[in-house]
């Protein structure tokens, strides 16, 4: 198996690999959108709840409403703050996912130059050859040529 082949093997499976990446890649960034869309809604619904509330206290309201709200608050800041911390995790993957991508298409690249240059030698080294055989060829259309000439 001529070194072109073996090589552009070893490509085709890199590109695989450098698509099975990018792949992975845009699922994190559509998993990071998802996540980003619902800690702004919870941030949203936080602010809401708040801007309600604020209302009612202008009103008036009783302890047991107070700690209510405080309470219910709480899990919301908490549940806001998980959210964040997976976001920011999710971020991170985004970016290794990214990385990852980039050196796969950079070595996918490079052993496609190498393929290619191995490509080149072999048709300069295929065309020498078939030169070659052209002038043995003709050197013994020549002789035979000459000799017949020789002898007539």
């Amino acid at each position: 198996m001529k070194k072109s082949r073996r090589i552009k093997t070893i490509v085709e499976l890199k590109a695989a690999q450098e698509k099975n990446a990018l792949e992975a890649w845009g699922a994190a960034q559509k998993k990071l959108l998802a996540m980003q869309i619902q800690v702004q809604g919870l941030r949203k619904y936080r602010q809401d709840y708040q801007d309600k509330f604020d209302q009612r206290a202008a009103r008036g309201v009783n302890v047991e409403q107070l700690l209510e709200f405080r309470s219910f608050i709480d899990k919301l800041n908490k549940a806001i703050s998980g959210q964040e911390q997976a976001l920011r995790l999710g971020e991170t993957e985004v970016l290794a996912k990214r990385k990852l991508w980039e050196a796969l298409r950079q070595h996918t690249r490079s052993l496609q130059k190498v393929c290619d240059s191995a490509l080149a030698v072999e048709a300069r080294e295929e065309a020498r050859s078939e030169q070659r055989e052209l002038d043995e060829r003709a050197a013994r259309t020549g002789r035979n040529s000459s000799g017949g000439m020789g002898n007539a």
